[in-house]
């Protein structure tokens, strides 16, 4: 509906360039076209005249009155007002909202879907955990988050390529090695000679005793076995890192969350990747050495001070990894690139960002795009639950998908916008209620399944010709909120990809789901007039596609029964 509106608003334009209201030469501006916060102001507005009246030497009004007198006429639009200083507000008709409705049920999946990013490959990066334990709740909001981030890409046409940044190097993995070392000694958290930063859950005897046994571990397609030699630290963190990350795959599995790729730090390493950035960096001429360090001129890129890249002793800080390695998405083809990260990563992202730039290899400025998530309070009986017997310091993902179900799960860790602390409630996530959005969104999918089975129970035979050709019966104000609802989807679809806010189609989801109750208590469906009848169950249904489609976005099941 709004791209109609702007093709027409568009052929306006051309026609007051012809007639020479316009300037020949002046460029179609990137005008707005977005739905006004109350209706009363029309179902669509434009500041397109405002954004000509430069060009025709005029006041954005006349300009408006001119542009409405060259609009071609439309079946869509059922009048047009011009509005303050010059805004455009557009009518449509009833017959415009029928006709998405049409459109939803012809195009079924497709609905919603565009071609924006047709052609462009981006790379989403998320959850990204260290392979040290289980993967605790604020991995299942950046997982969450990021895996919809890449549904709601490809929606707009990008070929989106997901995937998972092992931190298989530095400190932490070292702690892992000697805690399962430890473990396999006999040793507890609590026994004289535990390692000072050792980690401590249970989950650590568990890998101790696999290790132990020789049992075999596959990872992408690698085996690791364990060597039972509880003195053979690299062996052990060898096999610690792959048991960590199989077990962290099956969490993620059970969460409906995949990659297609899974980058380890240390190959930027074996690679000379690391190296090689340095390398480019000093040639680019924007480091400098130091008090025996070297550093990057970061303020020349906005940053609020300088860097140190490669430390006195020779090794390098932690963010060097990190340019080298979103270095590698560029020249792997990915034009764009998103990142999600908890919000404590706040403090590196300019440096990165400043690394990026000073290679000066034609990688765009603001690359990659950052989606930061705040923390995650989940609560059970009004009380927190901190803490899990598996991991021993922390609730872990596994945990609540276990109590409150996967697609709740998903639902309330997708639901708020990333930079918003969330709470997660799991009674309210287990309850079968309207209070709970996302069994109130599914059961609305259910509802239409039910209407389709009662009224083959009562020998109705839907048809659906009949049904699209009777739309123009569906003229009572609860029947015109939903199909309004309806047609919004394809906006909202859009506004995700742009903003990189999936969010935006579970809150759309739940005002779809509001307007369909609303219907379906104030217009019995399953009535004796077929025509009727049909149009009924053609909105009921393109309802039902509509909500199938924008819970796939989420990665949330859309149910026949409930």
């Amino acid at each position: 509906m709004k791209a109609s509106l702007r093709a027409l608003i568009a052929q306006g334009i051309d026609a007051l360039r012809s007639a020479g209201t316009l300037p020949a030469d002046t460029a179609t501006p990137d005008f707005v076209v977005e739905r006004p916060k109350t209706r009363e102001h029309g179902d669509f507005a434009t500041n397109a005249a405002m954004q000509l009246a430069k060009a025709a030497r005029s006041n954005p009004r006349a300009i408006a009155t001119a542009l409405v007198a060259a609009l071609p006429a439309s079946d869509d639009v059922a009048k047009v007002q011009i509005a303050g200083p010059g805004f455009i507000n557009f009518h449509l008709s009833p017959g415009a909202y029928q006709r998405e409705v049409a459109t939803a049920l012809a195009q079924g999946t497709a609905y919603g879907r565009n071609e924006r990013g047709a052609g462009r490959t981006v790379g989403v990066e998320y959850v990204s955990a260290n392979p040290t334990g289980p993967l605790h709740v604020g991995h299942g909001r950046a997982g969450a988050i990021g895996d919809c981030i890449a549904r709601v890409l490809a929606a707009n046409g990008w070929d989106a390529k997901r995937e998972f940044y092992y931190n298989d190097a530095g400190v932490q993995i070292d702690n892992l090695a000697k805690s399962t070392q430890a473990r396999a000694l006999g040793l507890t958290p609590d026994s004289e000679g535990w390692p000072e930063d050792g980690y401590r859950g249970d989950y650590i005897a568990d890998v101790a005793q696999a290790y132990l046994n020789g049992d075999s571990v596959e990872v992408e397609g690698h085996v690791v076995t364990g060597a039972k030699d509880p003195q053979d630290l690299d062996a052990i963190r060898r096999f610690a890192v792959a048991y960590l990350r199989r077990e962290q795959n099956l969490d993620l599995a059970a969460f409906g969350v995949s990659f297609d790729r899974y980058f380890l730090e240390s190959s930027l390493y074996a690679d000379h990747k690391v190296e090689e950035t340095v390398r480019k960096l000093v040639a680019s001429g924007h480091t400098y050495e130091e008090g025996g360090a070297l550093w990057l001129r970061t303020t020349d890129f906005g940053d609020d001070k300088d860097r140190v890249m490669r430390k006195s002793d020779g090794s390098y800080t932690y963010f060097l990894p990190d340019v080298a390695y979103h270095r590698s998405k560029w020249q792997r083809g990915y034009e764009r690139a998103v990142t999600e990260l908890g919000a404590d990563h706040h403090g590196s992202l300019m440096r990165v960002k400043a690394g990026l730039q000073a290679l000066d290899c034609g990688i765009p400025a603001g690359y990659p795009d950052y989606v930061l998530h705040q923390m995650v309070t989940v609560m059970r009986g009004g009380e927190e639950v901190k803490l899990s017997k598996r991991a021993g310091s922390y609730l872990t993902l596994r945990d609540l998908i276990d109590e409150a179900g996967r697609d709740a799960t998903r639902w309330f860790l997708i639901a708020r916008k990333p930079d918003s602390q969330l709470t997660f409630d799991i009674d309210l996530a287990r309850s079968q209620s309207n209070d709970n959005p996302v069994y109130y969104v599914q059961y609305a999918h259910a509802r239409v399944c039910s209407l389709l089975r009662q009224a083959g129970e009562k020998g109705f035979a839907y048809d659906a010709a009949n049904g699209a050709a009777s739309l123009q019966l569906l003229d009572d104000a609860p029947a015109q909120d939903l199909m309004r609802e309806l047609s919004r989807y394809p906006e909202v679809v859009e506004a995700a990809g742009t903003t990189l806010e999936p969010h935006l189609v579970a809150q759309y989801l739940r005002e779809l789901a509001n307007a369909f109750h609303g219907w379906y208590h104030a217009s019995p469906v399953l009535v004796d007039d077929a025509g009727l009848r049909d149009a009924r169950l053609a909105l009921a249904l393109a309802t039902r596609q509509v909500l199938a489609n924008g819970l796939d976005l989420l990665g949330v099941s859309a149910p026949e029964k409930m």
